[in-house]
């Protein structure tokens, strides 16, 4: 294992994990503003 490796692996995982957190905050801000719409109705 050589020492790139070492810092990229743990770099893609990082920047994958924050890609992932984005757009699972987005579709929960979408789904609850969609939920409060349909409330009001």
């Amino acid at each position: 294992m050589t020492f790139e490796h070492i810092l990229y692996i743990p770099g893609v995982l990082l920047i994958g994990t924050l890609i992932g957190y984005s757009l699972g905050a987005k579709a929960v801000r979408e789904e609850m503003a969609r939920a409060k719409k349909q409330a009001k109705r």
